[in-house]
């Protein structure tokens, strides 16, 4: 398996184009709608935002919303989403965990969807989730189901070829969490190495503080 960072900068600007991710955004974000209650007083953190596909889905929902990401490029992108929208509640964070940045503020909601997969060690993560959310908090994860390393055309920066749920619950468990429950947020159809197509599952877990 390929460890070395994708260029994430790179493929900013084309990120959008695919049909395939919105819709996984937008699968996600109606998941992360049907199963918490966002009110205007929640503080929200999208960890790993990318462009901000799933950002802008909650931003309507809740007091502020803030986009983390270790690539500039992608949150450039973003950037330049709030301010054609004229956003006054949304902004972003670089932030890259790996080299040793910590996540800033406090918040009622943490959200990280399609990211996890791209963190080498997942326990340290969860405690920075943990350390940076208020009593109460809500933790969404969004990701891959286990799979064989096909989701992905190229591997370079994957760590996890997918999450076995239960072994993800106890993660979280062991880093304070409580109530942890999981669903399947989204089902993806894509073309593989050898041509055929192959479906993917990606769960929404949630887990309070």
């Amino acid at each position: 398996m390929k460890t070395t960072k994708r260029d994430f900068n790179q493929a900013a600007a084309t990120w959008d184009e695919q049909p395939q991710r919105v819709k996984l955004a937008g699968d996600v974000a109606d998941a992360i709608i049907r199963e918490v209650e966002l009110t205007r007083g929640m503080n929200v953190l999208d960890f790993g935002c990318g462009t901000g596909l799933l950002t802008l889905r909650l931003q309507q929902f809740v007091r502020t919303i803030i986009g983390a990401d270790s690539s500039q490029g992608m949150l450039d992108v973003f950037n330049a989403k709030i301010a054609a929208a004229k956003l006054d509640n949304a902004c972003s964070m670089f932030c890259d965990l790996a080299k040793g940045d910590t996540l800033k503020g406090t918040y009622h909601l943490i959200v990280s969807a399609m990211t996890l997969h791209h963190v080498k060690e997942i326990e340290p993560l969860l405690g920075a989730f943990y350390a940076a959310m208020n009593p109460g908090g809500i933790l969404c994860l969004a990701d891959l189901d286990l799979e064989e390393g096909r989701f992905h055309d190229d591997n370079t920066g994957v760590f996890h070829f997918g999450f076995d749920r239960a072994a993800l619950r106890a993660a979280l468990s062991k880093a304070g969490f409580v109530d942890g429950c999981d669903l399947t947020a989204a089902e993806i159809v894509k073309p593989v190495g050898d041509g055929t197509a192959q479906n993917f599952s990606v769960f929404l877990m949630t887990a309070r503080k």
